[in-house]
Formats: C-alpha cells, sequence, structure tokens
C-alpha cells in the first residue's frame, strides 16, 4: 500500500464512513432485532463500550481492505468482493454460531452494498494512483 497522504486520507474518510454507516444501520435501524434474537437466545446483546472500540477498529480495517481493493480492481468489482469478504462471510458465520437475527438481512443487505459502494467510490477519488478501469 502506497502511504502518500492521498492514501492516508482516503483510508480515514473511508474508515470514518464505515463507521458511520454501521452506527447508523445497527444501533439506529436494526438494535431491536439483534437485543430480541439474543434474549430469545438467552443471551444479552454485547453492547460494552469495549465492544463498540472494537467494532470501530473493524471499520478502519475494513477500509483499509476497501482501499487495498481499489488498487487494483475497478470500482463496481472493488466493491463486491470488499462487501462479500467483510459481510457475506460475517453473516455466514454469525448464521453458523446462530447468533444473527435473519430478519435483518432484508435491511443488511442493501445498506451494506450502499455502505462498500461508497466507501470504493471515497478510496478511488481521494487516491487518483488507482486503475482507472470504472
Amino acid at each position: 500500500m502506497n502511504l502518500q497522504s492521498g492514501s492516508i486520507a482516503a483510508v480515514i474518510l473511508t474508515g470514518i464512513w464505515v463507521n458511520i454507516s454501521e452506527f447508523f444501520r445497527n444501533e439506529i435501524c436494526l438494535k431491536r432485532y439483534w437485543i430480541e434474537h439474543y434474549q430469545a437466545l438467552g443471551l444479552t446483546f454485547p453492547s460494552r463500550p469495549l465492544n463498540g472500540i472494537i467494532w470501530v477498529a473493524w471499520g478502519f480495517l475494513f477500509a483499509i481492505a476497501i482501499y487495498a481493493m481499489t488498487r487494483r480492481f475497478n470500482l463496481i468489482q472493488a466493491t463486491l468482493i470488499s462487501w462479500f469478504m467483510a459481510f457475506v462471510l460475517m453473516w455466514v458465520v454469525a448464521w453458523n454460531l446462530n447468533v444473527l437475527p435473519g430478519a435483518i438481512l432484508v435491511y443488511a443487505v442493501p445498506l451494506s452494498l450502499l455502505e462498500t459502494f461508497a466507501g470504493s467510490w471515497i478510496c478511488r477519488k481521494m487516491s487518483p494512483n488507482a486503475e482507472q478501469q470504472s
């Protein structure tokens, strides 16, 4: 990864976007689904500050992955590969552990695709060294 100021700014802005998007989707729109599903399992939904910090770190790691994908692939390819690697695989794991409330996918799929597309777009626009394939 080239660490030019544009690259660093792209990752930081993308990380901020991802974290805002994640907060909106999971804390504002879908939290009741998560809480109800966990209660039905006899569990408490993890929402301690440490959980939030870990999710913020995840958001910035995802931004780095998106940036890396936009260096090699066009906008649509980078979006789809990044989305599949971050969200689809995470949902498979959560479903396998029985902690994924399936009802959220109706909302989570389009919102996570939008999140990933916007993150990919930010990286490509802010760091012009990406192959201009799109």
